[in-house]
């Protein structure tokens, strides 16, 4: 019988090798994007698409970040072309953010190269491994969605 120390250091050994590799594996689809849009903004933009149009306060909420943090990256994304500030109908001291059609093309494509660059790295594996991967990834989808919100 495994004793509940021992399980809890198999744990976190586990969550250990599980950061790194979701930390690299990050990495390196970032790399390979083709892009110099930093990890925050590309998550703030496909946020502003999915969820859009939007308050900044939304975005940051969505975010997990604080509503100056998402102030800033709307600029910086307004600044690319990316979204576009409208007057918000039902708070006029605030705006809401819309994803702009160039902003959609840019996700699009980063999407479809990191898609390529994962498949083409899952092609050099054996199909049980393959198989291993797709379980994984239901798992982590199943972990990160039963998250509570901070």
């Amino acid at each position: 019988m495994v004793s509940t120390q021992t399980r809890r250091e198999a744990q976190l050994e586990i969550a250990s090798r599980l950061r790194l590799a979701i930390a690299r594996t990050a990495r390196r689809l970032r790399q390979n994007s083709g892009t110099d849009l930093t990890a925050a903004l590309t998550a703030a933009l496909a946020t502003v698409e999915c969820k859009g149009p939007i308050t900044p306060s939304e975005l940051a909420s969505v975010e997990n970040i604080k509503r100056p943090t998402a102030t800033r990256i709307v600029s910086r994304l307004e600044e690319q072309g990316l979204v576009e500030r409208t007057p918000d109908p039902t708070d006029r001291r605030s705006f809401l953010v819309g994803i702009t059609p160039q902003g959609r093309t840019l996700l699009s494509r980063l999407r479809k190269r990191k898609n390529a660059y994962l498949a083409k790295r899952l092609r050099e594996l054996d199909p049980e491994d393959v198989d291993a991967l797709e379980r994984a990834a239901d798992i982590l989808e199943r972990l990160l969605e039963s998250e509570p919100r901070t």
